[in-house]
């Protein structure tokens, strides 16, 4: 579990958040909306030691970030807003192996790791491939990989679908699809819910750095107005 308990956080005395207190279970699949500048990846960044709150506590399965960022980085894979931020090196493999490698985890462990969490995106055997000769969405899918090599507890991703044509999103769709069904916990940051409505089994939704909506998708739609968010004109496939 995620917790956030009366987080606040703020840029040269400027307030992001404020007092936000939020928790995130295992194995939910949470969509987290709202406008750009709304706190969402300030908020995301917390969770594995990226940022670290001037007032309030985040804890991850119980236990302090602050205290434990090895352990907290390790239960939650973050995936950025755009992969190439987080890319550490020139092949798809030696990138996936990075985390595993830092972990000072046996090499035949590291190769497990590397090769099942590839597997999960659909990039078996792809290992000596350059990253950088890979399409938006395949580069994405590499990042997803490399927080999954990690084997963690909770999945969380700031905008994955930005700059995606409509096969890399409805690719990178199905593999948070099926990790949400293998039991992964799934947090999602986005202002456009269109793709990921049909997914969630609940909304939060954010502005002015405070949580302003908690509910079940069907429930959240009605209370979005306003908080310039995007949702489906179809909403047929809502849980």
């Amino acid at each position: 579990m995620i917790e956030f308990r009366s987080v606040s956080f703020g840029f040269d005395d400027v307030g992001v958040l404020e007092d936000v207190s939020l928790s995130i279970p295992d194995g939910e699949f949470v969509v987290l909306a709202g406008a750009n500048g709304s706190g969402k990846t300030t908020l995301l960044r917390h969770c594995n030691g990226l940022l670290t709150p001037d007032d309030g506590t985040v804890l991850v399965d119980g236990t302090d970030v602050e205290d434990d960022l090895i352990g907290a980085r390790s239960s939650v894979g973050m995936v950025f807003q755009h992969p190439r931020d987080q890319f550490v090196a020139a092949t798809v493999g030696a990138d996936v192996a990075f985390g595993p490698e830092n972990l000072g985890l046996e090499r035949d462990e590291i190769d497990r790791r590397v090769e099942n969490a590839l597997a999960a995106v659909n990039l078996a055997g792809r290992e000596d491939e350059r990253i950088d000769q890979l399409s938006g969405g395949e580069q994405s899918r590499v990042a997803i990989a490399g927080a999954l090599a990690m084997e963690p507890t909770h999945l969380v991703l700031d905008e994955p679908f930005t700059g995606l044509d409509e096969p890399a999103r409805r690719s990178v769709l199905s593999r948070l699809e099926a990790l949400a069904a293998d039991g992964t916990g799934v947090l999602i940051a986005t202002h456009d819910l269109r793709d990921v409505l049909g997914l969630a089994d609940r909304v939060v939704a954010m502005a002015g750095g405070r949580v302003v909506v908690d509910d079940p998708p069907e429930t959240a739609v009605e209370k979005l107005e306003g908080l310039e968010v995007r949702v489906p004109r179809d909403r047929s496939t809502i849980r």
